[in-house]
């Protein structure tokens, strides 16, 4: 067994909780996990978890190797980066996480490139609406829209992108297009759930005055891209991020409603943990993707 692979392997199911999740963490089998904590117990004299049918614990001694492995894993891989920097770009296995619109509509596309940049790096994508605990996950990387309040995580702004009212040229020819933010309490709206705001859609006027205008819903998704098909079908007017909507507003398929007045914007913001030292990988994708957003024209 190689030492470092035992310390990869430790961690990996420290940090998941259990055997199985971390063999899924680590692309190997149940059996050549519990192999390798095995091997690295007896290396040591040491019992590192405490087991049962039902329960896995770690033992003191374990919660002290983690520790002491974690740092080590981090200075091995600074020494690897530190010594290749200029002789070679980074590898291994990149895992990057992300909401499952932004993820199909506008990353997906940039990886190819990346890829070309970096071909000894191997990227797993994991697209996700629900909450992501990156360090049980294994996840690298991750790509969250909206406020952060996890304090256990570093965050870079990427960029921000705006909220549009939209709807299907069908839908306004028959039920007539907007002059005024009042005119919206009269049409069939599109709700995102996703949104704390739920029905009360905020509105700045061009004077900079803010309004909260409460819409009709017709009907309620938990989807951005669900909205949006929503709209295309006619089904109402629709609040959508930009990265999903100027597409199909190029297309015809949909027009902006009231493009004089400002509704709202995110941050697209990269999530890291808490680190002594960041992976040249991850330092890599970082910048390529700060690079692309802002050079995009889904912004």
């Amino acid at each position: 067994m190689d030492t470092l692979e035992g310390m990869k392997t430790v961690i990996a199911v420290i940090e998941t909780g259990s055997f199985t999740a971390a063999s899924e963490r680590l692309s190997m089998s149940k059996a050549l996990v519990s192999k390798y904590v095995g091997q690295v117990e007896k290396q040591l004299n040491i019992r590192l978890f405490n087991r049962t049918t039902r329960k896995l614990t770690i033992t003191d001694a374990g919660k002290a190797y983690y520790q002491h492995a974690l740092n080590l894993i981090e200075q091995y891989e600074a020494l690897v980066d530190t010594v290749t920097e200029s002789q070679s770009s980074p590898s291994g296995k990149l895992r990057i996480s992300a909401p499952i619109a932004f993820g199909e509509i506008v990353l997906a596309p940039m990886l190819p490139k990346f890829l070309r940049l970096y071909p000894r790096l191997e990227v797993e994508l994991h697209l996700s609406n629900r909450p992501v605990d990156m360090i049980e996950e294994g996840v690298d990387v991750r790509l969250r829209i909206g406020d952060v309040s996890d304090s256990n995580l570093i965050a870079r702004e990427i960029g921000r992108f705006e909220l549009m009212l939209v709807a299907s040229p069908s839908y306004l020819a028959e039920k007539g297009t907007p002059k005024d933010y009042l005119d919206l309490s009269t049409h069939d709206c599109i709700i995102d759930s996703n949104y704390r705001i739920a029905q009360n859609w905020p509105i700045k006027t061009e004077d900079g005055q803010q309004y909260t205008i409460t819409v009709k819903k017709a009907v309620a998704a938990n989807s951005p891209s669900a909205v949006t098909a929503l709209a295309i079908a006619g089904a109402g007017i629709a609040l959508t991020p930009s990265f999903i909507a100027k597409k199909a507003i190029s297309d015809g398929k949909l027009q902006r409603v009231l493009p004089n007045y400002y509704i709202d914007e995110f941050t697209l913001t990269a999530l890291y943990p808490h680190r002594n030292y960041l992976a040249k990988k991850v330092r890599c994708f970082l910048d390529f993707i700060l690079v692309e957003y802002q050079n995009t024209d889904l912004r």
